[in-house]
């Protein structure tokens, strides 16, 4: 029986390495040890930050909020625990692309707002 190598195996593994490799700058796209390094970093980041996107989404989205509703007189904190109050359940992706291109319909937004902290106090 003859004897069998992992010869077409490994070579294969090598190729899908700096396939994925392509782009890179210099040795890390040709050599398959610097490859493989530099993949592993890359693949490390891209997870950790699409997760981190979200956060960067979120953080964008309430800054946008918080200058839109203190042109109208109120601060961030207290138009959502307005919105909370009147049981108006929009998240802030929705909230702050109305304020950014529906002017009108978020001004009548942060009015409710007002008025159910109004009724509070």
């Amino acid at each position: 029986m003859p004897r069998a190598t992992s010869g077409p195996v490994t070579r294969n593994r090598r190729k899908k390495v700096l396939k994925q490799a392509k782009g890179f700058k210099g040795t890390k796209s040709k050599q398959f040890k610097k490859a493989k390094e530099t993949l592993e970093r890359a693949l490390k980041y891209a997870y950790r930050d699409r997760r981190v996107k979200k956060r960067e989404f979120r953080k964008l989205w309430i800054i946008r909020l918080n200058a839109a509703v203190r042109a109208d007189g109120l601060t961030y904190s207290r138009f959502i625990a307005g919105l909370k109050r009147a049981n108006i359940n929009l998240d802030r992706k929705i909230l702050a692309d109305l304020a950014v291109n529906e002017p009108e319909a978020f001004k009548a937004v942060t009015e409710k707002a007002k008025e159910e902290l109004a009724k509070a106090s």
